[in-house]
């Protein structure tokens, strides 16, 4: 088996894991914005043999596969190249890159059905059914939360999501009644459509499926909610390595 580099680009971070099967040897993140010279670094010291790509920003991708796609079986994941998930959805192409890796990563570590719930800069929740990848929803994350609110007034600060964890509901400053909405609105976010998401699928009688949270904010969540919650820190990456495999045996 090949030493595979997953990479998995979003908005703000490049995730990535050193894979040995599926197993992570090393993992860390790089910036996004500066991709082209980190990764070039990273891809120098790890010598990897292959590599697996997922890609939210267009831009990114170009470099990344750049550096990439000349590596033996570099595999990028997208729509037209998963293999062994399936679609009970409309349009596969419309499917983020990311969420076909958590998808895969969720058969897994979980089988079907699964509902995985990935906190980056966007919240997405991906319902994986008998029948494959079933649709989710698309939501705010939580440093859309902590920014948006000065970005689009003229008075109220800039909050650092590090900051919102502890603290009362009932704000006694400025910055205090910020840190309680956002703590209390992100968490009842993801509670609400947790909720809703599981009830349709009991009215469609799908059995109770199994539920997953990744991405770095999922350690922002309060102790109630988190336990509901099955953390697995590396699943998009151990998505993008079974998926690599998948695509090697299908060759």
């Amino acid at each position: 088996m090949r030493r595979v580099l997953c990479l998995d680009i979003g908005n703000t971070s490049a995730h990535w894991g050193l894979a040995d099967g599926l197993r992570m040897v090393e993992t860390g993140s790089l910036p996004t914005a500066s991709l082209g010279a980190g990764l070039g670094g990273l891809i120098e010291r790890l010598q990897p043999e292959s590599a697996s790509l997922a890609s939210v920003v267009p831009g990114a991708t170009a470099v990344a596969w750049g550096l990439l796609g000349g590596l033996p079986e570099a595999h990028h994941l997208r729509h037209d190249t998963v293999r062994g998930l399936g679609f009970d959805y409309p349009s596969p192409a419309e499917v983020g890159q990311d969420r076909l890796a958590n998808c895969i990563g969720a058969q897994v570590m979980a089988g079907a059905p699964a509902v995985v719930v990935d906190m980056g800069t966007a919240t997405t929740f991906d319902v994986l059914t008998a029948k494959g990848y079933a649709g989710g929803v698309i939501a705010p994350g939580l440093s859309v939360m902590t920014s948006y609110l000065h970005g689009r007034t003229a008075l109220l600060p800039e909050l650092d999501p590090n900051s919102i964890r502890g603290g009362t509901a009932i704000g006694k400053s400025t910055v205090e009644a910020m840190r309680a909405g956002c703590a209390l609105g992100f968490a009842g976010m993801i509670e609400r459509i947790l909720d809703s998401l599981l009830a349709e699928l009991a009215t469609q009688g799908v059995p109770s499926p199994a539920l997953l949270a990744t991405g770095g904010t999922a350690d922002f969540l309060p102790p109630a909610l988190a336990s509901r919650l099955r953390r697995e820190p590396h699943l998009t990456l151990v998505g993008l390595a079974e998926s690599w495999r998948r695509a090697r045996e299908s060759r």
